[in-house]
């Protein structure tokens, strides 16, 4: 999957991907199809928004 990254919060802060979450759904609100995917090797909640080509 082929995706931009708008943010990044790390998985270990104490509200988990609650930040993450939040982020997103603001992104949504405005228009952009935003979505929040784990970074394994990073130990982070990535917002990411999928490229145009992959749609």
């Amino acid at each position: 999957m082929g995706a931009k990254v708008l943010e990044r919060f790390p998985a270990g802060a104490p509200r988990g991907s609650w930040p993450a979450e939040e982020y997103a759904a603001e992104r949504r609100e405005k228009g952009e199809p935003a979505t929040v995917v784990m970074d394994l090797k990073s130990d982070a909640f990535l917002v990411v928004v999928r490229s145009q080509d992959e749609e």
